[in-house]
Order: C-alpha cells, then structure tokens, then sequence
C-alpha cells in the first residue's frame, strides 16, 4: 500500500490531479489539474522568470505530497 501512495504521490507531482483521479477522487482530481492550468497560464503571463518557475514547483509538490498523505 505504501507503494501505492509513492506511485499516486508522483504522478500527481508529474500532473497535478492525476493520483487523486487514478486513486478514486476524481472531483480532487480535476480541481488540482485546473488549478495547474490557471498557475501556468498567470506564470507564463505574469512571471516568466525563476520566481514563476518556483512557484510552479512549489504547486506540483502540493499535489504530489496531497496525493501521497491522501492515499
């Protein structure tokens, strides 16, 4: 089960959104990969520079680690 979780944590921090959906939590799921999509959309237009590029990280290691402890 704990491998489970890791796997869900990584495709989640790869595409937000994917481990909630695969896991079951489908709803989790999309509002994550939504959300990736309005951060990147505000980066590319806001702050195409390192402190985009940081928070986008910063939000893909949310989802990995949400993924993870909600597994």
């Amino acid at each position: 089960m704990e491998k489970d979780a890791l796997a869900n944590g990584i495709l989640s921090f790869i595409i937000p959104g994917l481990g909630h959906a695969l896991h079951g939590n489908a709803k989790r799921g999309i509002i994550l990969f939504i959300g990736m999509l309005i951060v990147h959309a505000l980066i590319y237009y806001l702050a195409n520079n390192i402190l985009g590029s940081g928070i986008s990280t910063l939000y893909h290691l949310y989802a990995g680690y949400d993924a993870y402890k909600n597994y």
